[in-house]
């Protein structure tokens, strides 16, 4: 790999890494109180799994820039242009979950990730096929992260809501 691709696999990781450093201090204590669902990975997998996929997205927009010709210039105005702004989005998710501790307004821009993403699978295939594939499973790890988000949502507005299994019946 060009050391190009060097940058562009770890200009993601600054984002999250700038969050962490402005934000940490009350990230513990407000995510330690959450009620969380059962599906929720633990705070070590939940690194380790962002990482992964931030560094995956880098290496796929570095595969579209290459494919592209490398440099600056008018044909990368969109495919980057869009993966630019769905990573300032993905930053923007962390501050507002972490910081603000606003799952309603991480939520939103989740779903607005999502569809981000979806775009950006959709422009780069013809581009390169393997940068597409590669923003899959990015998509599938979207869905868990919004389900859990909308979860902490949902019990951040209902804070006695307990789901009924089928067949349980009232009090």
């Amino acid at each position: 790999m060009q050391p190009q691709g060097v940058a562009f696999v770890a200009l993601p990781l600054l984002g999250p890494t700038l969050v962490w450093l402005l934000t940490h201090r009350w990230m513990s204590g407000w995510c330690d109180n959450l009620r969380k669902p059962p599906w929720y990975p633990s705070h070590r997998a939940l690194l380790l799994v962002w990482t992964a996929f931030y560094s995956l997205t880098g290496y796929a927009s570095y595969l579209v820039w290459k494919e592209l010709g490398g440099g600056l210039g008018w044909p990368l105005a969109l495919p980057l242009g869009l993966y630019a702004v769905q990573l300032a989005v993905s930053w923007t998710v962390l501050i507002l979950f972490f910081a603000a501790h606003s799952a309603g307004l991480a939520l939103l821009h989740l779903l607005l990730l999502f569809g981000l993403v979806v775009s950006m699978a959709l422009i780069w295939h013809p581009i390169n096929k393997l940068a597409a594939l590669l923003l899959l499973p990015y998509l599938a790890w979207l869905t868990v992260t919004t389900s859990i988000t909308y979860r902490l949502w949902r019990d951040s507005l209902c804070p006695g809501h307990q789901p009924r299994l089928m067949g349980e019946k009232n009090d």
